[in-house]
C-alpha cells in the first residue's frame, strides 16, 4: 500500500520535503467539488452548531471529511484525485470552525434578553473569516514549511494518512451512514421529534440528601464519548459528580435552616428552605460552575504568555520570499477583513468612537490570538486548542474597556458579544486554516487553491450557524435545568458582560468556584474540563461517559491488534455519524415542532418513565456495539485514518 514517507513527519528541512503528490495538477472535479464542499461545510457546521449548544464539546471535522469526501470522490468523480479529497477536508473543517467558535459567543445576545440580527451576525462572522485567513496567512509559510518537523500538526497529518489509506473509506463511510441512521431513528423517536419514547432514566431526592442522577439516552452525545475518550469523559463527570452529589446537597442541608421569609437571591418568589434539587442547580450551582470556567479559562490564558511570546519572537524572525502568490493572496484578504472590520464596527454600533475602539481592540486582540492558535495546532491540533481561555481573556479585557468608557446598557453588552463574537471565530478558523494547509502541504496540494476554498466553506458555515442559532433562538432562550439548550459557554460570556457591566454578578457563589478551579490547577487536574462538568447537567455527562466506556469495552476485548485497530477506526467513523444524526434530526424535528407540522406525542406505557429511557439505553448501546464488533479485520490494513484525541 502506499504510505507518506518518513519525510513527512520531519527530518528534512522543509523546503526540501517531496510531497506525496510530486506533479501537482490542482484538485479535479470542478463544479462537482464545488456543490460537495459547500454541502459538507454546511452539514458540519449545522451539526456542530446544534451539538455544540447541547454539550459545550465540538468534534474536529477534518477526519470524517477527509472519510466522506474519499467516499464521494470515489463515487461520482472519474479523476480520483487525492487533491479533491483533500479540498473537501478542508471545506469540512472549514464550516465546523465557524460553528465552533461561533456558539461560544453569539447565543449569549439572546440569553442577556437581545435578538440577533442575521445580516449583523453574518457580516461579522464574514469578516472574522477574512481578518484570520489573511493574519494566518502571514505566518503560514514560516510555521508549514520551515518549522516543518518542529511543528507536527498531529491532526493535519491523520488527515494526510487518512487520504493515503482512502482505499479503506469505503468502510469508512458505510458505518458513518450506519451511525447516521441509528441516531436519527433512535431521536424521532423521543421528544426531540416524535416524543413517544422517553429517554431520560431520572433519579431525584427531595429529602435529607437532596441529589440528582440522571441518564439521557442520547446518540449523539454517545458518539461525542466515544470520540473524546475515557479521560475527557471522567474528567467531566468527575464536575457533575462534584456539583450533584457534593455541593448541591450541602447547599440543600444549609437551605432548610434558612429564615422562613429568605428568598432565593435571584427568585424572589422562591423561599430558600424550600427550594428544589433543580432550582438550587440553577440559582446557586450553575455559577459555582461558571467560576470554575472563568478559573480555568484566565489559568489558561495566562498559561498561553510563554507561547504568545515565542509566536511573536518567531514570526518577527520569519521570512516570506516564498510562496510569493500565496503571501499575495493573504495579504488581500488581510487588508479586505480590516477594512471589513471597521464596516462591521459602525453597522452593529452605529457610533463612531465606538466602531474605532472596539475596531482596534478587537484586531488587536484576534490577530495577537490568531498566531497562537496557528502555532498551537501545530503541537496539539484543533481538537484540544484553549478557544474558551482565549476567548475569556479577550472578553475580560473588552469589557473592562467597556466599562471604562461608561459603555454599560444592554444594547452595548450587544455590541460588546458582536465584537467578542469576531475574536472568538478568527481563534477557531485560524488553527483549523492552519491544518488545512499543513495537509495540502504534506499531499502536494496549492495552498492559494486550499486559501479560496476554505474562505467559501467560511462564509457558507457563517450563513448556516446565523441561521441555525436565529431559528433556535426561542429554545436557547430558555434557562433553568431543564432548558433544551445548555450553551455552556456562552452562558458563561452572558454572566460576566452583564455581570461585570450591570454589578449583577453573584460574587459569592463565583469566587467559590474560582477558588475551585485554583485547587483543581494545583493538583494539577483539567480545570476547564471539569469546570464544563459542573456546569453542565449530569444527564450530558453520564451518556458522554457511557459512549466513552463503550470505546474502551470495544479495545479490552480486541486482543488482535490489527482487529483492534480497524474497530476504533470503524466507531470513530459510527461516532462520527451518530453526532451528524443526532444534530440534523434534532434540528429538523425542532424545525418541524415550530412550523407546527407535528406536534411532540406523550410516551405510554412501558415507553414512559425510567422504563422507556432503559428501554433507550440498551438499544443505543447495542446499535453502537454491533457494527463495530462485526469488524473481523483485514490483512494489510491500515488504521492511520484513526484520529487522535
Amino acid at each position: 500500500m502506499k504510505k507518506l514517507s518518513k519525510d513527512a513527519y520531519g527530518g528534512v528541512k522543509g523546503k526540501e520535503y517531496v510531497p506525496y503528490v510530486k506533479n501537482n495538477k490542482g484538485a479535479n472535479g470542478g463544479t462537482l467539488i464545488i456543490i460537495f464542499g459547500i454541502l459538507l461545510s454546511a452539514i458540519f457546521a449545522a451539526s456542530t452548531a446544534y451539538s455544540g449548544m447541547k454539550v459545550g464539546l465540538t468534534v474536529a471535522a477534518g477526519i470524517p471529511g477527509s472519510i466522506i469526501g474519499s467516499g464521494l470522490v470515489s463515487m461520482f468523480i472519474k479523476s480520483k484525485n487525492i487533491l479533491s479529497k483533500n479540498i473537501l477536508s478542508g471545506m469540512s473543517s472549514g464550516g465546523e470552525s465557524i460553528a465552533s467558535g461561533m456558539i461560544f459567543v453569539l447565543p449569549s445576545i439572546i440569553l442577556i434578553g437581545g435578538k440577533i440580527n442575521f445580516i449583523e451576525g453574518v457580516v461579522v462572522g464574514v469578516t472574522a473569516v477574512l481578518f484570520s485567513i489573511g493574519a494566518t496567512s502571514l505566518v503560514q509559510n514560516y510555521l508549514l514549511v520551515e518549522e516543518h518537523g518542529e511543528l507536527i500538526y498531529p491532526e493535519a497529518m491523520a488527515i494526510s494518512e487518512s487520504l493515503v489509506a482512502s482505499d479503506a473509506g469505503g468502510d469508512s463511510l458505510k458505518n458513518m451512514g450506519i451511525g447516521f441512521g441509528i441516531s436519527g431513528i433512535l431521536t424521532a423517536l423521543t421528544t426531540s421529534v416524535f416524543g413517544v419514547m422517553n429517554n431520560v432514566v431520572s433519579y431525584i431526592s427531595h429529602d435529607f440528601y437532596k441529589s440528582k442522577l440522571e441518564i439521557e439516552a442520547n446518540p449523539m452525545l454517545s458518539g461525542i464519548g466515544f470520540i473524546v475518550g475515557l479521560k475527557v469523559a471522567m474528567t467531566m463527570f468527575a464536575g457533575s459528580l462534584l456539583t450533584n452529589f457534593a455541593l448541591i446537597p450541602l447547599i440543600g442541608y444549609f437551605s432548610e435552616l434558612a429564615n422562613t421569609s429568605a428568598t432565593v437571591w435571584d427568585a424572589s418568589q422562591l423561599l430558600i428552605n424550600e427550594i428544589s434539587v433543580n432550582e438550587i442547580a440553577s440559582s446557586y450551582a450553575k455559577y459555582i460552575g461558571a467560576g470554575m470556567m472563568i478559573s480555568g479559562g484566565i489559568i489558561g490564558a495566562v498559561k498561553l504568555i510563554p507561547t504568545i511570546i515565542n509566536s511573536i519572537s518567531q514570526t518577527l524572525k520569519a521570512r516570506s520570499a516564498n510562496q510569493g502568490a500565496s503571501d499575495a493572496s493573504g495579504i488581500l484578504v488581510l487588508l479586505a477583513g480590516v477594512v471589513m472590520t471597521f464596516i462591521m464596527g459602525f453597522i452593529i454600533s452605529k457610533n463612531l468612537l465606538i466602531t474605532i475602539v472596539a475596531s482596534m481592540l478587537s484586531l488587536i486582540l484576534s490577530l495577537l490570538f490568531a498566531i497562537v492558535s496557528g502555532r498551537l495546532t501545530g503541537t496539539i491540533g484543533t481538537s484540544n486548542l484553549p478557544v474558551s481561555g482565549m476567548t475569556i481573556a479577550s472578553l475580560v479585557i473588552m469589557t473592562l474597556v467597556f466599562v471604562t468608557m461608561g459603555w454599560k446598557t444592554t444594547e452595548h453588552n450587544i455590541i460588546l458579544l458582536l465584537f467578542a463574537t469576531f475574536v472568538v471565530i478568527v481563534i477557531a478558523v485560524a488553527g483549523s486554516y492552519m491544518q488545512a494547509q499543513k495537509a495540502t502541504f504534506i499531499m502536494g496540494g496549492s495552498s492559494s487553491e486550499m486559501l479560496k476554498y476554505f474562505l467559501l466553506s467560511g462564509v457558507v458555515g457563517v450563513v448556516v450557524v446565523v441561521g441555525v442559532i436565529s431559528l433556535l433562538a426561542p429554545q436557547i432562550a430558555i434557562t433553568g435545568e431543564n432548558a433544551p439548550f445548555a450553551v455552556p459557554q456562552a452562558n458563561l460570556m452572558a454572566t460576566l458582560t452583564s455581570g461585570i457591566m450591570q454589578g449583577k454578578l453573584p460574587w459569592l457563589m463565583i469566587i467559590v468556584g474560582i477558588v475551585f478551579g485554583i485547587i483543581f490547577f494545583l493538583l494539577e487536574l483539567p480545570v476547564m474540563s471539569i469546570a464544563v462538568g459542573a456546569y453542565l447537567p449530569i444527564a450530558t455527562t453520564s451518556i458522554i461517559l457511557i459512549g466513552a466506556l463503550v470505546k474502551v469495552f470495544v479495545e479490552k476485548i480486541s486482543k488482535d491488534e490489527a482487529i483492534r485497530e480497524e474497530r476504533m477506526t470503524n466507531g470513530i467513523s459510527l461516532s462520527s455519524g451518530l453526532i451528524a444524526g443526532g444534530s440534523i434530526i434534532g434540528l429538523i424535528g425542532i424545525i418541524l415542532h415550530i412550523t407546527g407540522v407535528i406536534k411532540p406525542g406523550t410516551p405510554r406505557g412501558i415507553f414512559s418513565g425510567n422504563s422507556g429511557a432503559y428501554i433507550m439505553l440498551i438499544l443505543l448501546i447495542a446499535c453502537s456495539l454491533l457494527p463495530i464488533l462485526k469488524t473481523k479485520g483485514k490483512s494489510g490494513g491500515s488504521s492511520d485514518e484513526t484520529p487522535r484525541d
